[in-house]
């Protein structure tokens, strides 16, 4: 990256951790089970709700035990279950209509980060009805109180439920882009592990290396806080102590409960600290591709590590520490090289490959393009890269089939 950009960017990640104590972040208040979410709607006067999900995990029968304990309650509610894997503007349109025409005054997004993010998305929408969502992207630009947002993970991984990000693909141009404000943090997070037991190992894998990635990225970056870091590390010790577990064993409701909260706390610190790279190449590849984003991330995250190199070598110690991988006294390269390789063992061990066969050379400048437009000057991270560098990281992710035969060096 050019020196003059460089300093901008950090000046400007600086500004922003400066800015952090007096900023108006704030924690969703946890609710243990579905059952309880009645008893918020009656206490904030809600009369009507719309529940954002997916055909997946409506057909899953997952919903089933909170319209029970709606109808129980005589709570009318809406559900919209179109939501795609990398919500778009079609989806929030579409939702927004059933919000308005059954004259709904409170959101579920119940499911994984999209279904989160596509409620998210119409909260913005009904704060600014007046604007696309196209000039809210960026940072706070929506600024306005949402109506009750309320939001149920069935996966542990997104941490959507802590975030104060929306992400949206737009359905036409297919670029993914991030809405980011603090009216968009949901008030209240639901850590029911029985909505999570359905889930397959396969999901539960790439979704669980997506809170990974969030606390890991987070906690190398430049713009950490006591609390960022302290929730990081608690996303990675439980996260290594319970995903296998709940990979080979997906009823054991105690791994599942932990997992939750793992991606809780690894949402709480990335809200903070934010991502980096990895999460900057991943948004690309669903923008383009429809890439699911959990799997993207943990096929991208030992790569962007190595990149970094010595940089992280100590905060890697730290994480792996944390993991149980290595021993305080450990030498900090020795540690850094088996928190790397942790990485990569536990990929292998959930049949996550190396490569994104999506991907095509011809659109690597344009994805290249993206990220680079993400990441920079908003990411805090540890070693800066620009266009050039990040395209890197592209081919690195096609095998040789996809290069066609042409010899890249990265």
């Amino acid at each position: 990256m050019h020196r003059i950009r460089k300093i901008y960017c950090r000046t400007f990640q600086t500004a922003f951790k400066i800015a952090l104590p007096f900023l108006p972040y704030r924690t969703p208040e946890i609710i243990g089970s579905v059952k309880g979410i009645p008893d918020i709607l009656n206490k904030k006067k809600c009369t009507n709700v719309l529940i954002i999900t997916d055909k997946t995990i409506r057909s899953l029968g997952l919903t089933k035990r909170l319209e029970k304990a709606l109808t129980d309650n005589r709570i009318p509610y809406s559900i919209y279950d179109q939501t795609v894997a990398n919500p778009t503007t079609v989806n929030v349109a579409e939702a927004l209509d059933i919000y308005y025409e059954n004259e709904c005054d409170c959101l579920i997004g119940f499911g994984g980060g999209s279904s989160m993010d596509c409620a998210k998305a119409v909260g913005a929408r009904i704060a600014k009805p007046k604007q696309p969502l196209s000039k809210m992207k960026g940072i706070l630009k929506v600024h306005k109180k949402l109506p009750l947002l309320i939001a149920i993970p069935t996966t542990a991984g997104t941490g959507s439920e802590t975030t104060l990000a929306a992400v949206i693909t737009d359905a036409e141009t297919r670029h993914k882009y991030a809405i980011n404000d603090f009216p968009l943090i949901p008030r209240y997070a639901v850590l029911d592990p029985k909505v999570t037991v359905s889930l397959p190992p396969s999901i539960t894998a790439t979704t669980g290396m997506d809170a990974l990635t969030h606390a890991v990225e987070a906690f190398i970056g430049n713009s950490t806080t006591y609390g960022t870091r302290k929730n990081a590390l608690m996303a990675v010790e439980l996260i290594f102590e319970n995903i296998d577990t709940v990979y080979n064993d997906g009823k054991n409701i105690n791994a599942r409960r932990n997992m939750l909260h793992a991606s809780f706390y690894a949402g709480c610190a990335f809200t903070k600290s934010y991502v980096g790279y990895v999460h900057a190449v991943a948004h690309s590849l669903g923008g383009e591709y429809n890439v699911p984003h959990g799997l993207a991330n943990a096929v991208i995250l030992p790569f962007v590590l190595e990149a970094y190199g010595e940089s992280i070598h100590k905060k890697l110690h730290k994480l792996a520490v944390a993991a149980g991988i290595s021993k305080p006294d450990t030498p900090v390269s020795e540690s850094a090289a088996a928190f790397i390789q942790a990485v990569k063992d536990m990929k292998q061990r959930f049949h996550i490959a190396d490569h994104i066969p999506e991907i095509q050379d011809v659109d690597i400048p344009k994805l290249a393009h993206y990220a680079d437009k993400e990441a920079n000057p908003l990411y805090p991270v540890p070693v800066l890269m620009d266009k050039e560098e990040l395209e890197q990281f592209y081919y690195q992710l096609m095998d040789d089939t996809q290069k066609g035969g042409l010899n890249f060096e990265c």
